[in-house]
């Protein structure tokens, strides 16, 4: 409540005019609060004095008419002053009256003057806090303006290096991590300046975060806005070998669809003996390295990363089982890795090979280098 409010309040308490509620509300406000009791105080007083002043006027008033009536019909006499003596007479006839209207004018130049004082500086303070709100909500304006404009260009300058980019060569390669993480062989992405991964989803650009040479692995992190995240994967990643003659599939992408094979485990060991890699019964062409190989109950036990050349249908493929120290080095080397896990268990274990399927294929890349 308001200073106008408090003193308009006030008056109508004073005045009978409140309702019952209104006034027992009021009346424990004056005893909660000295200064509104004070001011019912002296404003009862101002507003007695006023009244004293009225009923004075009016009585003086009256005693005039009839002092002026009777010297008319003759029953006093009224003797009229002149000159000075009539001031002076006037004066000492008038002088209360005019000072009670004097002091009646003084308190009312200081009432105003106290509420101008009051509100005024606090109207002045609620303008230059508008006017900082105003200037702070522009600069802000301006500032999400920039960064848009900032973003957008960037949106513009990856979709015009993404569209002018000639790709050379390719292979595959399969996501780890739903965060967008993926595995292929090092030979893939060797000395590439430029790297797209694509699936049945759209293509996305992508980095290279770690490679070991001696074992044709590399982790690739999708780096490209567009790109949304897996809410989980199907399949997992074994940490054991696969066993001899054991049934096996892979999918990768030897042309511009994704391609699907299936074969078995013929050696534990890869070319000329190689104890990191095995050899699989499976045809595999240029683009199908880096592909997963996958048992019947959805494992990924390798990463095909080689064909014969002299002898058809003998494919190599790097164990499984590294790609979990390839993640453990990553995290060595950089710890905001961390959180990066491997799936430990498949979804799709015991269902039929066409629904596996199914389920693999978005989270098959192939891989585009430049």
């Amino acid at each position: 409540m308001n200073d106008t409010q408090i003193l308009d309040a006030v008056e109508r308490y004073i005045r009978g005019e409140m309702k019952p509620d209104e006034r027992l509300q009021f009346e424990t406000l004056r005893k909660s609060n000295a200064e509104v009791d004070q001011l019912v105080v002296e404003h009862t007083l101002f507003l007695q004095q006023l009244n004293h002043f009225g009923e004075r006027k009016e009585l003086r008033s009256s005693l005039n008419d009839i002092h002026t009536d009777l010297t008319e019909r003759g029953k006093i006499d009224s003797m009229k002053l002149k000159g000075t003596s009539k001031v002076v007479y006037l004066w000492k006839r008038y002088r209360r009256v005019a000072a009670i209207a004097a002091s009646i004018a003084g308190i009312t130049a200081l009432t105003i003057s106290a509420l101008v004082w009051a509100f005024a500086p606090k109207a002045n303070s609620e303008v230059d806090q508008l006017k900082r709100e105003i200037t702070d909500l522009k600069n802000r304006t301006n500032q999400q303006r920039n960064e848009l404009t900032t973003v957008k260009n960037s949106i513009t300058e990856k979709e015009k290096k993404k569209n002018n980019i000639v790709y050379k060569s390719g292979g595959t390669g399969f996501i780890i991590d739903a965060k967008g993480y993926l595995v292929t062989n090092y030979h893939v992405v060797n000395k590439a300046r430029d790297i797209a991964v694509q699936n049945n989803k759209g293509e996305f650009i992508a980095k290279v975060v770690y490679t070991d040479p001696s074992k044709d692995i590399a982790i690739l992190k999708i780096d490209d806005d567009s790109f949304k995240p897996f809410t989980a994967i199907p399949y997992s990643i074994s940490k054991s070998s696969a066993r001899l003659a054991e049934p096996i599939f892979t999918l990768g992408y030897p042309k511009n669809e994704i391609v699907y094979g299936q074969g078995y485990l013929s050696s534990l060991t890869g070319f000329n003996g190689d104890t990191l890699s095995c050899q699989i019964e499976i045809a595999a062409n240029h683009g199908n390295s880096g592909s997963p190989i996958l048992n019947k109950n959805g494992e990924v036990v390798g990463i095909l990363n080689a064909r014969q050349n002299s002898t058809e249908g003998f494919t190599f493929a790097i164990q499984g089982k590294y790609i979990y120290k390839a993640l453990d080095d990553l995290k060595k080397t950089d710890t905001s890795y961390q959180r990066l896990k491997l799936t430990s268990k498949s979804s799709i274990a015991g269902i039929d090979r066409t629904e596996q399927v199914k389920k693999l294929e978005d989270y098959i890349f192939m891989v585009k280098v430049n």
